[in-house]
């Protein structure tokens, strides 16, 4: 999870890989849309595939504490 940084003027805070400008949304986008760890790594040679893997781990880890809340 060290490779998931949160600074808040880059990206509007949101959270990115590493330092980079790019974001963990961009990477579930482009991984949702059907683009492979490879397509993604060829598109952002400076991304690993631990990048990917952290990103996929991140969002397990935000899911796993996401509250549900009832409507009355």
């Amino acid at each position: 999870m060290s490779r998931i940084t949160l600074e808040p003027g880059k990206r509007g805070g949101r959270p990115c890989i590493r330092g980079l400008r790019i974001t963990v949304y961009d990477v579930l986008s482009m991984l949702s849309s059907g683009m492979t760890h490879q397509e993604i790594q060829d598109d952002f040679p400076e991304l690993s595939q631990e990048d990917i893997l952290a990103v996929l781990a991140y969002a397990a880890d935000r899911e796993h504490h996401v509250v549900s809340l009832v409507a009355q």
